[in-house]
């Protein structure tokens, strides 16, 4: 039976950015990806925003990975040639009573550490932004847009010229914790075989899959398991060129479930509108066109100039969420296996956005928390 260093389950921008830490720091790694390629599942179905790290509560990890990793992810990006621009946004207070929110958005962001926040007049808002309806507005110059495909493709240049290796085709249908290392099964790929390895340190790094996988540990008990909730969102492009010079988002929802649907730009000035928020039991990206409706009441809100027919379907993702549709938001879980009697074992469960801003801090954090088993 093979036996490696380091096995990290899952190639998505989290997985990829784990792998290359791992290589880079001089460790023999194998990174298996269930599907055919890198990158996906949740990697390639978000609305590739770099995002400041505004909304999350202080000390969480979702804040500290993202004021972090926007800060790494931006130096990566200009010295590895990855197309990306700090084009900023601006959260829009549609009404009076809004404007509370704003300023509520405003104090966390500066306990998180983002001082660069702009509050910003009825006129101002009219000045930098003439289609956009709002009585205030907040602007964040350090937020962005990436091409999350040139990043991945990176990370595994990276991966890959410090020796590692990518096995595709490959998932993970059990782990088993031996005396000093595991062993890792993999089921039938494309190639109708399976077969098994050992190694030091595992990784879980699945995405949605993440429960899945170590589910099949059996001294992790189910109880340490978080359940997971499938969040899909759904994405409409705009016909036309864009009427917005930055990113536009409203005050975020109220249950934290998402950031409203919001007006993004691609690197080709392509404007999407979206995410919304549907909860559903299983795998469904299927953009459905009976949600237009909804899409074009949310815009019109702060885009009141929005023409009929103007909204085309787009793409979708899922996110793997933690809480479920009434319960209030969770925070990013990366479960320490020492603390189950699994040393050098790493879960991460609902890495949902800011996931791909934070991906650099989290692959640093995975780094320390193996430090510690490693000593322990």
């Amino acid at each position: 039976m093979d036996k490696v260093d380091c096995v990290v389950i899952g190639a998505g921008v989290i997985g990829l950015a784990i792998a290359r830490m791992l290589a880079l720091a001089g460790r023999e790694c194998l990174l298996l990806e269930a599907e055919n390629h890198y990158g996906q599942g949740i990697s390639s179905r978000n609305s590739e925003v770099i995002h400041a790290g505004i909304y999350y509560p202080q000390n969480s990890l979702k804040a500290q990975m993202c004021v972090l990793g926007k800060r790494q992810l931006y130096d990566y990006c200009a010295s590895h040639h990855v197309e990306h621009e700090r084009c900023g946004k601006i959260i829009v207070a549609c009404s009076a009573d809004e404007t509370a929110i704003l300023t509520e958005i405003e104090s966390r962001a500066k306990a998180n550490g983002v001082t660069d926040l702009v509050r910003l007049s009825q006129g101002e808002l009219q000045a930098m932004e003439p289609e956009l309806l709002g009585v205030a507005g907040l602007l964040s110059p350090s937020t962005g847009i990436v091409s999350a495909h040139q990043l991945m493709t990176a990370f595994l240049a990276d991966f890959e010229n410090a020796g590692g290796v990518l096995a595709v085709n490959s998932p993970v249908t059990g782990i088993r914790p031996l005396q000093s290392h595991y062993q890792i099964d993999v089921g039938v790929g494309v190639d109708n075989q399976s077969y098994s390895l050992q190694s030091n340190v595992v990784i879980n790094s699945a995405g949605l899959d993440a429960q899945l996988v170590a589910a099949t540990l059996n001294d992790l008990e189910d109880r340490s398991i978080p359940s997971l909730f499938l969040c899909k969102g759904s994405y409409f492009t705009l016909s036309g060129s864009s009427p917005f010079n930055h990113l536009i988002y409203p005050v975020p929802e109220k249950n934290g479930a998402g950031l409203g649907v919001h007006a993004t730009l691609d690197l080709g000035g392509q404007v999407k509108f979206g995410p919304d928020v549907e909860y559903i039991n299983s795998l469904d990206y299927e953009v459905s066109p009976d949600r237009r409706g909804d899409f074009y009441k949310a815009i019109r809100r702060y885009y009141p100039a929005l023409q009929e027919d103007a909204l085309q379907p787009g793409y979708s993702g899922i996110r793997p969420k933690l809480q479920g549709p009434a319960d209030i938001a969770k925070d990013f879980c990366v479960q320490n296996g020492i603390d189950f009697g699994l040393p050098n074992l790493i879960n991460l469960f609902g890495i949902e956005s800011p996931g791909l801003t934070s991906s650099l801090a989290i692959a640093d954090y995975v780094a320390r928390l193996l430090l510690i088993g490693n000593e322990a």
